[in-house]
């Protein structure tokens, strides 16, 4: 990868392991750009009857990364933030409490899951690779880490299919990579 090269660009010619990570990776810094830089009303910002927000997926694909990797993966269990920010566990809680957190805690609270994220897949894969088992928490349901991370990969296109056209909405911003000298805090300047 040369400098002119973003960090979230895939190898043209990576090993399993890395075209997988580098697919994640290349999906959250199209998210992530998708989101960055609003304000309180843009990031609730609602297309059409679509319940859907910028601020909502952001809180949601953060509680995604650290129900998988921060949680199941690692075993260390949901962190503090999300009993502090209130979590009742109800299957849309992120998407209606969005609008009351303020872009600083939205943005820190996605990038800091990714952070964990990336932490506890390094740890998992010293371990083994994409063929071990991870174990989420049903002894029937024991899925390969290669499905659970496709299985990432698969959330972050719906999700950043409807980012893009929320986007869209907000602003005008289109198309499908930030661009090279886009940088934040979990795709900092080298």
């Amino acid at each position: 990868m040369s400098e002119s090269t973003p960090p979230w660009e895939p190898p043209t010619h990576g090993t399993d392991t890395e075209q997988v990570l580098a697919s994640i990776e290349r999906m959250r810094a199209t998210f992530r750009w998708k989101a960055d830089g609003l304000d309180a009303p843009a990031l609730a910002h609602r297309v059409g009857a679509s319940a859907l927000t910028l601020g909502g997926l952001l809180k949601h694909l953060a509680i995604v990364e650290d129900h998988y990797f921060t949680n199941l993966f690692a075993g260390e269990g949901y962190p503090a933030v999300w009993g502090e920010l209130g979590h009742d566990e109800s299957e849309d809680w992120e998407f209606r409490t969005a609008a009351t957190d303020s872009p600083e805690v939205l943005y820190d609270l996605y990038d800091e899951a990714v952070e964990r994220s990336r932490s506890a897949i390094a740890k998992v894969l010293v371990a083994g690779d994409l063929d071990q088992r991870v174990d989420m928490g049903r002894p029937e349901w024991q899925p390969s880490l290669r499905a659970v991370l496709c299985g990432l990969i698969e959330e972050y296109g719906r999700h950043t299919g409807h980012a893009d056209l929320i986007r869209e909405d907000i602003d005008g911003r289109v198309g499908e990579d930030p661009p090279t000298h886009w940088r934040t805090r979990i795709f900092p300047a080298a």
